[in-house]
């Protein structure tokens, strides 16, 4: 069926997008993955482009277009070629660090952080998850106290960070007041050359390469009160209201990821021989394409409906997080499948379905396990079900 998600002008970003990543990513992404970093002038092309940041205000430097459409190409067009550690980054610039950016600073941290951001001269993490803390943010205990000055004095750590050794600024969610409970929170910018912070090794994962992962540790660093971002003791409450769009951020990842996968897996299967005979003419293949097909095709409607949905400020938490455990799970699936079709090649490197299978595999524990969003769907279920 034709799929009606796309105007003409998302095609015609796509022309754009392609040619982009043609010229300014597929010629260094294996250097990249080897030498497990993104080279950061590839995100000041970007912007220059129109690949990124394309959300931002024009008052700010940006296009201001906030239609999802516009991502869902660009995850697309990233997934075709298997650039999957730079799509992961776009996505956290793009679905996070941005969101946060946009709706929670004054226009004075706008001009500092935002319009640098839009021209792809800053970049900037998230820390959430501690060493002890993962999904359980009620059980943060980085700390920030005000000091006389009334500037935040900052303690604790953070681990598995996206892009931890790259960023400029950090958001970092603290706990302000320990007597609080959930309107006990705040967060903070943190700047890469703030005395106390320190960054560190970077994590050795078994995917994702060239995107950084990493630890953060902060001793006594003086944060300026003017670096606190929306509205201290809401943190928790900020948090909670972006996690739909980075959840629909994953979900479109793990859709585009899972049909490039499929559709290379499908090409292999009439390209390679067995027996005297292609290995998609044997019923058992045919059959495993035809599911995967099948279910992709499925998929496709409700991951439209949810950027949809988002594009007219409807994407629920409980939405979204349907989405985001059905379809990175469904991506795990597809792409072990695709790995069992490939033989022994798909369990070589210098094969796309190995990249993918290793690169797809977090998708079901960042932003959220399977079982937390199966968690929060069920109590939706109960409320709603107890009237």
């Amino acid at each position: 069926m034709r799929r009606t998600l796309y105007t003409d002008d998302n095609e015609r970003y796509r022309d754009t997008v392609r040619a982009f990543l043609a010229r300014e990513v597929e010629p260094h992404y294996l250097r990249w993955e080897q030498e497990r970093v993104i080279d950061k002038g590839v995100f000041r092309t970007a912007a220059a482009q129109g690949v990124y940041a394309l959300a931002v205000p024009e008052e700010y430097g940006g296009a201001g277009e906030t239609d999802y459409r516009y991502r869902m190409v660009v995850n697309e067009e990233c997934a075709r070629i298997g650039a999957t550690s730079f799509t992961m980054t776009l996505g956290l610039q793009d679905d996070l660090v941005l969101s946060y950016l946009l709706d929670l600073t004054t226009d004075e941290q706008k001009k500092r952080w935002l319009e640098p951001f839009t021209r792809g001269e800053l970049l900037g993490a998230l820390a959430m998850t501690e060493p002890g803390t993962g999904s359980d943010l009620q059980g943060i205990r980085t700390n920030a106290h005000r000091d006389e000055a009334g500037d935040w004095i900052l303690n604790g750590a953070k681990t598995f960070i996206s892009s931890a050794t790259t960023a400029d600024v950090v958001i970092v969610a603290v706990r302000t007041d320990p007597d609080a409970g959930s309107r006990g929170f705040s967060l903070l910018v943190v700047e890469a050359d703030t005395p106390g912070f320190t960054r560190g090794r970077k994590l050795d994962k078994v995917g994702l390469h060239a995107q950084d992962t990493g630890e953060l540790y902060f001793d006594n660093a003086r944060i300026p009160a003017e670096n606190l971002i929306g509205v201290e003791g809401r943190g928790m409450q900020h948090l909670m209201s972006h996690l739909p769009q980075e959840r629909l951020g994953i979900v479109a990842s793990a859709y585009c990821g899972a049909r490039a996968v499929y559709e290379l897996t499908a090409r292999y299967c009439f390209e390679r021989t067995a027996f005297g005979q292609p290995i998609g003419d044997f019923q058992h293949s045919r059959f495993v394409l035809a599911e995967m097909e099948t279910e992709l095709d499925v998929a496709e409607a409700y991951v439209d409906r949810q950027v949809l949905a988002f594009n007219a400020g409807e994407l629920s938490a409980t939405d979204a997080a349907k989405g985001k455990w059905y379809l990175s799970e469904l991506q795990k699936r597809i792409t072990d499948q695709c790995v069992q079709l490939h033989g022994g090649y798909g369990y070589m490197m210098e094969y796309p379905v190995a990249r993918a299978f290793v690169d797809g595999r977090i998708q079901t524990i960042y932003g959220g396990t399977t079982e937390i969003m199966k968690e929060l769907i069920g109590r939706d279920i109960a409320q709603r079900s107890r009237g």
